[in-house]
């Protein structure tokens, strides 16, 4: 099993993930060590603060501050975090709509919140698309597994 698998179940919740395309950074070669390599990127999970500083340093943009200008853009982000749909794609077709970069974190269930939470761990998903796009999704970690 390998880490993002282990992620994506909910079984490292105090860790995070995140997916850099092949084109959205430079030098992506030098993470591929610590990373799963995928069709067009890498993924990484790493421990909480040491990924969230890596998302920084690499990508340039604080990932609880993306997190935050994304969460209320609803979009669809592939359930292995590889990518996603920009919800803008619609409106102009011809842009380029590829997801540059994933962020994703898990929530332990807590059935006190309710919703989507009393049902399970959640994992919650932050994308930037190469349109200047962003937008979220959560899901429950269960149903990626």
């Amino acid at each position: 099993m390998t880490d993002t698998t282990e992620f994506l179940a909910g079984e490292r919740p105090e860790d995070i993930a995140f997916f850099l395309h092949e084109d959205s950074v430079s030098n992506l070669e030098s993470l591929e060590d610590h990373a799963t390599t995928v069709e067009n990127g890498i993924v990484l999970v790493l421990p909480g603060e040491e990924g969230r500083s890596a998302f920084q340093s690499v990508v340039g943009m604080d990932p609880m501050g993306l997190a935050q200008q994304a969460m209320d853009t609803p979009g669809e982000i592939h359930d292995d975090l590889t990518g996603g749909n920009c919800p803008v794609s619609g409106e102009d077709p011809e842009a380029d709509h590829t997801a540059k970069f994933v962020f994703a974190f898990a929530e332990a269930q807590n059935e006190e919140v309710g919703g989507l939470y009393a049902d399970g761990d959640v994992i919650h998903a932050y994308a930037v698309c190469t349109c200047g796009e962003t937008y979220s999704e959560k899901w429950l970690a269960e149903e990626t597994a």
